[in-house]
């Protein structure tokens, strides 16, 4: 649920663009934003980091494309957006005692601290890869390539990317204490 809910501004976007147009779906993805973070702070009256930059991206990115009608400042923003996260994640491996991806799945696992590492260093090239394919497809290809490839291409490399993480977490999870009669 929590994933769908981190997407649905994207998908509101691709729906604007498919009814209307790139402008109306900067718009309503700006508008999804801002109800994002609302939602998720009336819910647990906190913020999350990761929505809270994408919200200030998206203002300034989508201000810009809106204002100027250049539709190329909303296509560098999910560029900008991974290559930031990806300069965090990389960051946290020597900032602080604690990897960004410990941070933030840390009370749910446990794992040894070189495990923990890796998952970053690998969350941090995720996030550059999918960073750098966003300027390939935006820079060599239509908006309408390059909104169907935001909407499933991304998604799906990010659903790929995850399972794989599973796999890998699942050969360093602690075996269940097996239950006595």
């Amino acid at each position: 649920m929590k994933l769908l809910f981190d997407f649905f501004p994207i998908l509101l976007f691709f729906i604007a663009y498919k009814v209307f147009d790139i402008y109306v779906a900067t718009g309503v993805a700006i508008v999804a934003s801002i109800l994002q973070v609302l939602i998720a702070w009336l819910k647990t009256r906190k913020f999350e980091t990761m929505h809270l930059m994408t919200l200030i991206i998206i203002l300034v990115f989508g201000g810009l494309t809106l204002y100027l009608k250049d539709e190329q400042f909303i296509k560098w923003k999910p560029t900008v957006v991974n290559w930031l996260f990806g300069f965090l994640f990389l960051a946290s491996q020597w900032l602080g005692d604690k990897t960004m991806i410990e941070r933030m799945m840390g009370g749910n696992l446990s794992l040894p601290t070189s495990i923990w590492k890796t998952l970053n260093l690998s969350w941090t090239f995720f996030f550059f890869l999918i960073g750098g394919i966003n300027y390939y497809v935006m820079s060599y290809f239509t908006t309408d390539t390059w909104v169907n490839f935001k909407m499933f291409g991304m998604l799906g490399l990010t659903f790929l990317f995850v399972i794989l993480q599973s796999f890998y977490l699942s050969r360093h999870l602690p075996e269940p204490e097996a239950e006595e009669d």
